[in-house]
Formats: structure tokens, sequence, C-alpha cells
């Protein structure tokens, strides 16, 4: 049987980006929001910011998408601003031995991420891992006929299937995000569901509000493999077969 050619998202699946990472970014972005929506003198209150910033993520999967289409903002000025940390290494969490995980998984790997480039190599530097990986494709790479397309597009991922000369099935997408895993199931991928960092995403938590958020005990249909970890995927080979 011929190898797997591996999709990896970054943020909350290889890395817990929930930890500090995305509560520092959703500052950084919701200060830019605020500018953009505001009238030139006053920002935009936090409510209007919180709200279009969920949306525009909910909608598109990325809240750059949203910005860029609805308010004419570039790509690259708003993902300089969501990105700036002061010291992004120490902010970085990241279970043991991923590197290892890795050598053993066969097959070709890809960093899928709706994250941009710099910040994406930094933290894959930071954690030794990009050595494992054959291709780096962020969110600046996400174009489709000109149109930036991030995760969740399919139009994105039959791209990337035609530009790897395979059919989709070889491909396995390893992911935090059902709307994702949703798309890669529907193209004809196989798909590994990594849940342990969602009840600690900020995002998820704002859009529960006050009701409880899910238990994340149960396995869509679009998801062949639901595990909490990465470091479990060699044992789960068989069930992606």
């Amino acid at each position: 049987m011929p190898k797997p050619i591996w999709l990896f998202d970054l943020d909350n699946t290889l890395h817990d980006a929930s930890h500090a990472i995305f509560p520092a970014i959703n500052a950084n972005m919701n200060a830019f929001i605020a500018k953009v929506l505001g009238d030139g003198d006053t920002p935009a209150d936090p409510d209007t910011v919180n709200a279009a910033r969920l949306a525009y993520w909910k909608r598109y999967g990325a809240t750059l998408l949203g910005m860029v289409r609805h308010h004419q903002v570039k790509m690259e000025d708003f993902l300089r601003e969501a990105h700036r940390f002061d010291d992004l290494t120490s902010m970085i969490r990241a279970e043991r031995g991923l590197g290892q995980l890795l050598r053993r998984l066969p097959g070709r790997k890809i960093l899928l991420t709706n994250a941009p480039r710099r910040y994406s190599h930094d933290v894959m530097r930071h954690l030794g891992l990009h050595r494992h990986f054959a291709k780096h494709i962020p969110i600046e790479a996400m174009r489709v006929h000109r149109q930036l397309r991030p995760k969740p597009s399919r139009h994105l991922l039959r791209k990337l299937v035609a530009k790897e000369r395979v059919a989709p099935s070889r491909c396995v997408l390893v992911e935090d995000s059902v709307d994702a895993l949703k798309a890669a199931k529907a193209i004809g991928m196989r798909t590994v569901w990594i849940t342990q960092y969602l009840a600690t995403s900020p995002n998820l938590r704002q859009l529960a509000g006050n009701r409880p958020l899910p238990a994340f005990t149960k396995r869509p249909n679009y998801v062949d493999v639901k595990v909490q970890s990465v470091t479990e995927l060699p044992t789960q080979l068989h069930r992606l077969r």
C-alpha cells in the first residue's frame, strides 16, 4: 500500500496555542480591528470588535479573510499586527517526543496552517520539527485563482491534491478544526481530529457564551480517527487504511 501524505495543522494540533499564543493573537487582532471599525478618532467598542472577529473566524475559517473581503484590509498588515509578540518562545507549550513521533509515521509530511509564514516557521524551529516536513504551506500561500482561500476551503484542498499528483485518499489531514476536517472528508481525504486543546480554546469559549462547552467526546462521521494527542497516531495507523 502506498505511504500516506500527512497534512498537519500547527496551532492546537502540534502545540498548545490556547495556553498563551491565541489569547495574545486575539488581543492583537482586537486592537487592529477596533481601529478599522472605528470612526477614525474613536476605536470600535470591545463587544463590536469581538463579535466581528468571531463571526469572520466562524464563517471563513480565518478572521483575516473577513477583514480583507469586507473592510479592504491588507493581508500583510493584518498578519503583522496580529502576530506581534514580546517573547514568542516563552509562550510555546508542546508535548515531548513530537520529533520521534513524526519519524515513526510513514510517508511525506506537509505543514498546512492558517498561520502566517514567519510565525509558523519560528514555532516549528523552536520545537525542532521543521526538519520532518517536506513542505510548509502558510496562509499567504493559500491562493486559488489568485484569491485567498485558507482552510477550510475545498478549493484549496483540491489544488493541493492536484499539485501533489495523488488521489485524495492518499492524504491524511490532522487537525483540531472540525470545519477543515469536514471539508477534507468531502473531497475524499482521510481525517484525524486532535481534541486535547479544544476545551481551552479562547474562541470556542467565547462562541459558547454562557453555555457549557461541548465535551468533544462524540466522533463525527467525517472524522476517521479521533485522538487527544498527535502522539497517539502511530497506534492508530490501522484505522486509516
